[in-house]
């Protein structure tokens, strides 16, 4: 994530916590928690508010979470009532760990060059046959709006990031609207990633 993408997150933390927390992705949640075993360990990598740590919470699986916004962080932690971490996707390091990877609006501020590098950690974090959620505003452009770095991917671009890890496996992907109020004109590219034995 940008320096500056953090920034923004940093200054508008409470802003954004409110404009998203109640965000209903149960449409999201129905495709993902299917595919992870029950009481199993998700991580919400970059969890923003935690709206969707609580959730998994809330069904009974373990839950981790970071976020690169040490205020985000802060918030999240308040409203999941456990510890979130402060830290970048660059700084994940855990190794076979999780049934579930989560990452809901929080690759997109990733540089397009980085995300190779960023696909190879989150799939060596991933148990075998563990599942990922990854989204993306739909498009093909690296560009800055309101302040924050976005990398936009179309199912071919994502199809190819993920076709240089032999151990993963895209298993589908969707477009959405976006759920905000005024905001459904908005496209969002939706995947499921499994990690495979190779």
């Amino acid at each position: 994530m940008f320096s500056k993408t953090t920034d923004y997150y940093n200054n508008n933390a409470r802003e954004f916590y409110n404009s998203t927390v109640l965000v209903d992705l149960s449409a999201l949640y129905s495709e993902f928690l299917p595919l992870i075993k029950s009481a199993g360990v998700i991580l919400d990598a970059g969890c923003g508010s935690g709206r969707d740590a609580f959730y998994f919470k809330q069904q009974g699986y373990l839950v981790e979470a970071f976020d690169a916004s040490e205020q985000l962080a802060a918030i999240a932690t308040e409203h999941l009532q456990q510890p979130v971490e402060t830290k970048t996707f660059q700084q994940l390091c855990a190794q076979n760990t999780y049934h579930g990877i989560w990452c809901c609006a929080s690759l997109l501020h990733v540089a397009k060059a980085e995300l190779p590098l960023i696909f190879a950690k989150l799939a060596a974090a991933l148990k075998n046959n563990g599942v990922m959620y990854v989204s993306f505003k739909y498009g093909e452009t690296e560009r800055v709006d309101n302040g924050r770095n976005f990398t936009d991917l179309t199912e071919y671009s994502l199809a190819k990031l993920i076709s240089q890890q032999p151990d993963l496996v895209m298993i589908k992907h969707w477009q959405s609207a976006d759920q905000r109020p005024n905001r459904s004109s908005e496209i969002w590219l939706n995947a499921l990633i499994q990690k495979v034995d190779v």
